[in-house]
């Protein structure tokens, strides 16, 4: 079964930072796009930030300088550090994976999706 799989959200103080980790289970990656949703209650999931396999990066404005996206494909893995967290980046975090760039963009129609990881930042 081909799954991505989320590990590290949790509940932080405003400032403090937190590291999401995403592994690739049952393929390799490798040629995929990949990155990080997030949907706050009673809003549209958005894109954060995405990362081609061959290096180009894309930042929601809101987050970057804060959040740092990586990616290292001999572990079939992605990560995201955020830093400077902030009560409005509160949401749940999925990383998702999509040959097709319009398609990360969109949020519509992605191959491949983890199942969501709570961040919570408190003022």
């Amino acid at each position: 079964q081909v799954k991505l799989v989320e590990s590290g959200g949790g509940l932080v103080q405003a400032g403090g930072s937190l590291r999401l980790s995403c592994v690739g289970v049952g393929r390799t990656f490798s040629g995929y796009f990949m990155g990080w949703f997030r949907q706050a209650p009673g809003k549209e999931r958005e894109l954060v930030t995405a990362r081609s396999d061959d290096g180009g990066i894309w930042y929601r404005d809101s987050v970057r300088g804060r959040f740092t996206i990586s990616r290292d494909n001999a572990k079939n893995a992605i990560y995201l550090q955020m830093n400077s967290l902030k009560p409005e980046d509160t949401a749940v975090y999925y990383c998702a994976a999509d040959l097709s760039w319009g398609a990360m963009v969109e949020g519509k129609n992605v191959e491949f999706w983890g199942q969501g990881t709570q961040v919570t930042v408190s003022s």
